[in-house]
């Protein structure tokens, strides 16, 4: 356990080291790793412990660069999201979230190529902080974590380096503690969350120390670029580290195989089969394999003595543009047959 509690010691350095250059996105460098060392509804509790204690030094190096006006409008619609989205975790699997926030991650890619965008704050954006707030703090009660998804928010309001980094961990640091006693209540904490959210904190704490002397190097321009770049990088950090635990705890399995005219893709998620067929002639077509006590009443006596008469049998209910049916498909004396019904 030292070992490897040393290893997410190092990997949490780099990830929070680069967090400080791009404006955030350690947390969701560091959710696929603790996947592998704890339960997914332990997660978020491990990282709060992490995170917030690298917010509270943030917030201690960079003080004077807090905008304070911004947190004022995002930390009261964020503090009854945050207990809701605590709260679904011991409902919810985070993992399906995480697929779904490294889609919305990956869509930054746009931004990477696109000149830089500098925008200037007015009263008018103020209900903008409002809404990011009230969002931010539902999904970092659910997943431990925000960083970059919100993070072209701030690339855009006209915040220089300093002012992100500054701004998001006051922002952010009440919602830390407020999920600590959550998950507390909760009883997602146990020897090994502390031990776990102990080494990233310990991290956190020595990379917040050393932002100071990073960001005077960086330009802004660059600094923006490095932001969009890693919400992509996390965006697929998140969406493969999902789709990882989803194929290895719930038995889901692909593949791909070619047709005489197209392709056929198959998709086997714990006892359903589904499968989707290309034909250049025929289009998208979606078969599921059925039991014949599926069948609608009317089918039974068509398929039923086809079946008796054959040594095995396969029933698929076929979707397409515009058409609904079923297949039969029946073998005797090593001879296939199929059969199509509506």
């Amino acid at each position: 356990m030292f070992f490897t509690a040393l290893l997410l010691f190092i990997c949490a350095l780099f990830a929070f080291i680069l967090s400080a250059i791009c404006g955030g996105g350690a947390s969701f460098i560091l959710i696929p790793i603790l996947g592998i060392m704890l339960p997914g509804a332990q997660i978020p509790a491990a990282l709060s412990v992490g995170t917030a204690s690298s917010s509270l030094s943030r917030i201690i190096v960079l003080w004077k660069n807090i905008r304070w006006d911004l947190v004022k409008w995002f930390i009261p619609p964020a503090i009854p999201t945050v207990w809701l989205g605590a709260r679904l975790l011991t409902y919810f699997n985070p993992i399906f979230l995480e697929l779904i926030l490294g889609l919305f991650l990956l869509y930054n890619i746009l931004y990477i190529f696109k000149p830089q965008n500098k925008g200037k704050p007015n009263h008018k954006n103020k209900l903008t902080v409002a809404i990011i707030g009230f969002l931010t703090g539902f999904v970092s009660g659910l997943t431990g974590a925000v960083g970059l998804i919100f993070n072209r928010f701030y690339l855009t309001y006209g915040l220089s380096k300093e002012e992100i980094v500054a701004t998001r961990a006051a922002n952010e640091i009440i919602l830390h503690i407020i999920k600590l006693g959550l998950y507390v209540s909760f009883g997602l904490f146990t020897a090994q969350v502390f031990l776990y959210g102990g080494m990233i904190a310990v991290a956190g704490i020595v990379s917040s120390f050393g932002i100071k002397y990073i960001l005077p190097f960086i330009s802004e321009k660059v600094f923006q670029k490095v932001g969009y770049a890693a919400m992509v990088f996390s965006g697929i950090f998140l969406f493969v580290g999902g789709a990882r635990k989803i194929t290895s705890n719930d038995d889901l399995k692909f593949s791909l195989s070619p047709l005489s005219h197209g392709l056929t893709t198959s998709v086997q998620w714990k006892k359903d089969s589904f499968t989707l067929e290309f034909e250049y002639d025929v289009g998208f077509e979606i078969e599921r394999k059925l039991q014949l006590s599926e069948l609608p009443a009317n089918l039974h006596p068509k398929i039923t003595p086809l079946i008796q008469n054959s040594t095995n049998y396969l029933i698929e209910e076929v979707f397409g543009f515009r058409k609904h049916y079923y297949e039969l498909y029946t073998w005797r004396d090593g001879k296939v047959k199929k059969y199509d019904f509506k």
